[in-house]
């Protein structure tokens, strides 16, 4: 039976590794790079491709994706203000958990609300976070429309649809912007690759 209350007499266990051991071990620094936009603008496909790369290289990274956390971790969510919310809130929680762990994560959902993106940025100030607007114009994200949402949601079939029916509050101040209606999808992974070089997260460019 659930409850609203808290739970209490939580004494959280302090781990005898820290983080900065696993990234001895890995050979790079752990972080969170929020992928956030409009459905079609690239996201996940970027994002994938980013990890595709890294991964021939040997660095430990892993894709938080939209659709894959809806069917098993957040499956009762809908898509109201108020679930979107705690959609990303989840999704931090557990991203938090992964960059301590030593992993390079890659969340990429739309996360339509700043005040959801206010949460996971005041979430992980300990850790290195940083927000990328994969930008994209609706009139492109809805002539590639992969799902078909955005026919459907012309149509009436989906309500509270991202860009349609629903708004989406654009980043004011993301660390980086990708356009992906201007470049392809490996000069964009170059573009993402190189700024997680000038971070300081990889420590080596990983050629394509």
């Amino acid at each position: 039976m659930t409850t609203s209350h808290k739970a209490e007499n939580i004494f959280p266990f302090e781990s005898l590794i820290k983080c900065s051991d696993r990234h001895v071990l890995n050979g790079h620094r752990s972080g969170l790079l929020w992928f956030t936009g409009l459905s079609g603008s690239g996201k996940s496909s970027l994002a994938h491709a980013v990890e595709a790369r890294l991964y021939r290289h040997g660095i430990r990274s892993y894709v938080l994706d939209g659709d894959n956390i809806r069917t098993g971790l957040n499956a009762d969510l809908g898509l109201s203000p108020e679930d979107r919310k705690e959609n990303i809130r989840r999704i931090a929680e557990v991203a938090k958990l992964m960059v301590d762990a030593g992993l390079l994560v890659f969340a990429a959902f739309i996360a339509p609300f700043r005040e959801s993106r206010d949460f996971v940025r005041k979430l992980m100030t300990s850790w290195p976070y940083y927000e990328c607007y994969v930008k994209c114009a609706i009139e492109v994200c809805e002539s590639r429309d992969p799902k078909g949402l955005y026919r459907k949601a012309r149509q009436g079939e989906i309500l509270n649809m991202t860009g349609i029916s629903s708004p989406y509050e654009e980043p004011e101040h993301p660390e980086l912007v990708v356009d992906t209606s201007a470049q392809d999808l490996e000069s964009s992974v170059d573009v993402v690759i190189r700024f997680l070089l000038d971070r300081g997260i990889i420590y080596c460019r990983p050629a394509a």
